[in-house]
């Protein structure tokens, strides 16, 4: 599954630092792990299960800045099943 524009809208959002967050985004359960900024670096995307696990995909980011801080690249990366 490809990540939609809704989807990254989402998790381009701010979060708590160094931590992980849980929310519900129209069908999907998505799981996100942050760093220490608050943005998003990891995604789990798919239903959650009964041990609190997430049954998709994952997806990682990658977030490159420059020496004055400006961000010169910002890529989500699907990394395969989540289970």
């Amino acid at each position: 599954m490809k990540l939609g524009e809704e989807i990254l809208k989402q998790l381009n959002k701010l979060y708590a630092p160094s931590g992980t967050s849980q929310i519900r985004f129209k069908s999907y359960d998505i799981i996100i792990k942050t760093n220490e900024a608050g943005e998003a670096i990891q995604a789990f995307v798919g239903k959650i299960t009964d041990a609190g696990t997430i049954k998709g995909d994952r997806y990682a980011r990658t977030l490159k800045y420059d020496r004055d801080g400006i961000k010169i690249k910002d890529h989500w990366e699907r990394k395969g099943k989540a289970s």
